[in-house]
């Protein structure tokens, strides 16, 4: 346990940051950063450099499409050339369409407040899943990067670790159940903690490394 907590501080250390932080949202149990994190779940979703998704991200937000009112009165071009001022390319044309459908389903289905989404399947991860991937864009994948983000306002939730959390746990030699790597952190940190073992799992940040400087 003690080796366990020493590697879990080395990598908090080094990735401190989730990945909603890093495009920008403040996240909170309101519906601008809820939607935000909507739309960054469905960026990472696709077969793409989490880097470039994040980046993507950003590019829409600054482009003041923050809502999903917003979202929805861009034009598919401009959504398109946000997207493509970060680097999103590949998948541009059909995330932004993506993107205009999803926000008018944001907006028809739960009033454009995502709490209404979390309050109706009662904080159960499975419903909340079911719900999520009725997004377009948003399959099983993009519901486990939501929830795993959504859990650091989203109490109920924790602690969430999706198979790329546990697959970075793994690659440490960290316990391979949420509720064995939640007694590794204070409980309000764990999703911190789920994102930093993400980047583990996709090469962002290098096992041995962490591990070599924990033993130290």
């Amino acid at each position: 346990m003690g080796d366990d907590r020493a590697v879990v501080r080395v990598l908090l250390d080094r990735r401190s940051h989730t990945y909603a932080e890093e495009a920008g949202i403040r996240l909170a149990d309101r519906p601008g950063p809820l939607y935000q994190l909507l739309v960054l779940a469905t960026l990472l979703s696709t077969r793409i450099r989490a880097c470039v998704a994040v980046d993507a991200a950003r590019e829409l937000f600054a482009a003041g499409y923050r809502t999903p009112q917003a979202m929805e009165a861009a034009t598919w071009q401009q959504r398109v050339d946000a997207l493509g001022r970060g680097h999103y390319r590949r998948y541009d044309e059909r995330t932004a369409t993506m993107l205009g459908t999803g926000a008018r389903l944001c907006l028809d289905r739960w009033h454009g407040d995502l709490r209404r989404l979390h309050r109706d399947a009662q904080g159960d991860p499975s419903g909340l899943r079911r719900r999520l991937t009725e997004f377009p864009g948003i399959g099983p994948t993009g519901a486990d990067i939501y929830l795993r983000e959504a859990q650091t306002v989203w109490s109920d939730l924790r602690p969430y670790a999706d198979r790329r959390a546990l697959a970075g746990a793994k690659r440490l030699g960290l316990p391979g159940s949420p509720d064995r790597l939640a007694g590794l952190v204070d409980e309000p940190d764990f999703g911190r903690l789920a994102s930093a073992l993400v980047r583990v799992a996709l090469g962002e940040e290098s096992a041995g490394e962490v591990t070599r400087v924990a033993a130290g």
